[in-house]
């Protein structure tokens, strides 16, 4: 049964009204064919069968026989001239609108001679977003958190822990060794495993260097392919190179709390586990909500941090966002929030301050010395963001 999911179909709908090639993108098994297979009166093409491939061989024919038609092309890439395809249809068959699936941003590829600029929309498709645990049959918080984002493993009633490791053997096998050129696959492998058990840390490539045998320029390429097939997020530090701000060392948060918590060998969550799952998936919401991975962290160097800032640079403002699992009404003067807040507005007065939380259903607000601080749900925080 196919389930149908309104905030990204909406999206794709928005997208093919603009531009009539839509480059979906995200990790291999996040739902895309089931996303495209959604859509009414498409026709899909898988391309990894050979005998799809062959309708290719003459692009100009394939699309004269399409005008008018919806088409997904599933991992357009293992075509030949990929771009040629796509930028034929965009420049002379905008009468057919096209949804192609990737695993990676469209210029990781080499196949991709062309990334389409201004040609296309972009759209990166994320594990499950917390409006969507519903659609799935599945509200439980810890259960997002425990079995991840993955559609076909949320499902799920049992821990799917063959399921985690046989993806890592096909994200091998079907994204690095066909797309990029790494090397040794026990050093690769053993990178994105050490990011996934330190998500959320502060990255110094050095310290990978011996547990994977590798180089440091080796360590800042797996980062780079890591980072363009969506393993892993890159937050870097808001900084505008004060001598007392973290101006350089970014922080690498892995791509799903399941395949974090299936890397720290964990099968149920603890208390504490709560609000770092809490923060991953509040990161999750930003980029699937907004479609963006322009965010930022603040931290200084007494140890003062804000999780997440967003900058609004035409009116130089930031926002400045915690997260918080739960939050009680005592958290301002009982934890390090608002000395934390109180801190990063020294730098820049300007912006609001956000409390993001699980328990509140509505916005509410709390002083802070000179402070005005909103406590508000990850819906309403992306209302915020969105009218930034």
């Amino acid at each position: 049964m196919i389930i149908q999911r309104p905030f990204w179909q909406n999206m794709i709908e928005q997208a093919w009204s603009q531009k009539n090639i839509i480059w979906l993108m995200g990790v291999r098994r996040i739902g895309k064919t089931s996303l495209c297979n959604s859509l009414g009166n498409i026709e899909y093409f898988d391309c990894e069968r050979p005998s799809i491939r062959q309708l290719f061989s003459d692009p100009e024919a394939f699309l004269e026989g399409q005008k008018g038609n919806k088409i997904a092309l599933d991992e357009i890439h293992k075509l030949d001239d990929p771009s040629e395809v796509l930028k034929l249809a965009a420049d002379h068959y905008p009468e057919v609108k096209i949804i192609a699936t990737g695993s990676s941003t469209l210029g990781a590829s080499a196949k991709f001679k062309d990334t389409l600029t201004g040609r296309k929309r972009e759209i990166w498709l994320t594990p499950l977003l917390l409006q969507e645990m519903a659609i799935f049959g599945n509200e439980n918080l810890r259960h997002r958190f425990l079995f991840g984002g993955f559609p076909s493993f949320f499902v799920e009633k049992k821990l799917p822990e063959i399921d985690f490791q046989e993806w890592s053997d096909s994200y091998w096998a079907k994204d690095i060794q066909e797309l990029f050129s790494v090397g040794k696959r026990s050093s690769f492998q053993k990178f994105a495993e050490l990011l996934l058990i330190n998500s959320g840390g502060m990255f110094e490539a050095t310290k990978y260097t011996a547990p994977c045998e590798v180089t440091r320029p080796t360590i800042i390429n797996y980062l780079h392919v890591l980072e363009e097939t969506f393993v892993v997020n890159i937050v870097r530090p808001y900084s505008t190179h004060k001598q007392t701000e973290i101006v350089m060392a970014p922080k690498v948060y892995g791509f799903d709390t399941g395949f974090i918590c299936y890397a720290k060998g964990k099968s149920e969550l603890q208390a504490e586990d709560l609000g770092f799952m809490w923060e991953h998936c509040i990161l999750n919401e930003i980029h699937g909500q907004l479609q963006t991975r322009k965010i930022n962290y603040w931290r200084d160097k007494r140890g003062h941090e804000i999780d997440f800032v967003m900058s609004n640079r035409a009116d130089d403002v930031l926002t400045a966002i915690e997260c918080k699992f739960i939050s009680s009404l005592d958290d301002l003067k009982s934890t390090s929030l608002g000395k934390n807040f109180e801190a990063f507005r020294s730098y820049y007065p300007e912006g609001e301050n956000l409390i993001v939380s699980s328990n509140i259903d509505r916005p509410f607000k709390r002083q802070y010395k000179e402070l005005t601080i909103t406590f508000l749900s990850a819906k309403d925080l992306i209302k915020k963001l969105k009218n930034l």
